[in-house]
């Protein structure tokens, strides 16, 4: 089994239990309602993403199924989050290469000084095999 991760920082979980290779890394966009101001702007800062009050930072659930305090919608769902993204509900910040996501209500603007994203290619420790060394050599080359 292998796993594709995008995180700002390596979690435990692939410290300890799993071997992985960073395949790339890249930057943040904020995907905002076609219709808002800031979706004409060419690029956004954090403080200006956080300080939109019109549009706050949709929630999703913790471990635990309850969420975090917050004006933003409660989501449980990406079709759910980009329904609301599109009814110009809220608006989010993810990885540059999630573009494709985008739905024709949507902008994406870049997010300058958002943290880097690193996309992981994660395996468990105990899956190592000449198959498994091939496939990550590969997909580290391209």
């Amino acid at each position: 089994m292998m796993t594709l991760v995008s995180a700002r920082r390596r979690a435990y979980w692939t410290v300890r239990l799993f071997d992985s290779a960073d395949l790339y890394t890249e930057g943040q966009i904020a995907v905002l309602p076609a219709d808002h101001p800031l979706a004409m702007r060419a690029e956004l800062t954090l403080a200006e993403v956080t300080a939109v009050h019109d549009l706050p930072v949709a929630r999703w659930p913790r471990r635990d199924g309850t969420y975090p305090e917050g004006p933003g919608p409660e989501v449980r769902t990406q079709s759910q989050l980009a329904q609301l993204v599109a009814l110009g509900r809220t608006l989010l910040v993810i990885p540059a290469s999630s573009r494709s996501w985008q739905w024709p209500e949507h902008v994406a603007v870049p997010v300058v000084d958002a943290p880097a994203i690193t996309t992981v290619l994660a395996w468990p420790r105990t899956g190592y095999s000449p198959a498994v060394a091939a496939l990550v050599r590969s997909a580290v080359a391209v």
